[in-house]
């Protein structure tokens, strides 16, 4: 079985050593970059499974990195996981909305960190072995292909905006998106969704979903997740 490559980005040299020693004894294969320049080239010409990547760097800082490692089409896909010295609300909305997966604030516990990581790789791998399947979870069943969604063996009769709200989640436990990604993501044809409207969409699935609508939480300053092992 192949090991995955993760590359990591940050220009403080023993922020950079600390995070290779500590993912290199998880047995990941670490590649290295201490600048977004050099950060975008790798992550083209490497392809790697996960990129670690801090916010604050010289030149192309990390939110420009994110940017555009999003609007390649070779990297579209490649989850990242943010480092964030100032753990701001705004430095985390910010850096969710251009598309990293997670985020992480320093000073972090190398323990949190490989845990982030082994997360994001599974969430990734569980979401691209499951994108036509049904999703069970519980007492909850979505069937993407017949856009019908059971709880206890009962339809659930949500709008098309509810059902692709709760299927975006679904699709990613545990990972938090921001207002402004799930209104990107969904699109709504029966309601003009907006940031404001998704608050107002979300008290509606839950209240539709009964007790499963827990599994839907808040992420106070971000947005929402769908609880992971609900």
């Amino acid at each position: 079985m192949n090991k995955e490559t993760i590359l990591i980005v940050d220009d403080e040299e023993d922020i950079l050593e600390l995070l290779r020693y500590n993912l290199a004894a998880e047995g990941y294969d670490i590649i290295c970059a201490e600048s977004g320049e050099t950060a975008l080239e790798l992550a083209e010409n490497r392809k790697p499974d996960l990129i670690v990547l801090d916010l604050m760097l010289p030149g192309i800082d990390g939110l420009d990195v994110t940017r555009l490692l999003r609007k390649n089409e070779k990297t579209l896909h490649i989850p990242i996981i943010m480092l964030t010295a100032k753990g701001t609300e705004s430095d985390v909305v910010t850096g969710l909305e251009l598309g990293a997966d997670d985020y992480v604030t320093k000073p972090f516990s190398p323990r949190i960190l490989n845990a982030r990581v082994r997360a994001v790789l599974r969430r990734t791998e569980a979401a691209e072995e499951t994108e036509g399947e049904k999703i069970q979870v519980g007492e909850l069943c979505i069937d993407p292909g017949r856009r019908r969604v059971e709880i206890e063996g009962k339809n659930a009769d949500l709008s098309y905006t509810e059902f692709q709200i709760l299927l975006f989640l679904t699709r990613r436990p545990g990972w938090v998106f921001t207002r402004s990604q799930i209104v990107d993501a969904v699109r709504g044809t029966d309601y003009p969704v907006t940031d404001r409207s998704v608050d107002v969409q979300i008290v509606g699935l839950r209240k539709k979903m009964k007790h499963c609508g827990s599994y839907i939480e808040t992420v106070r300053g971000v947005g929402y997740r769908f609880r992971e092992g609900a």
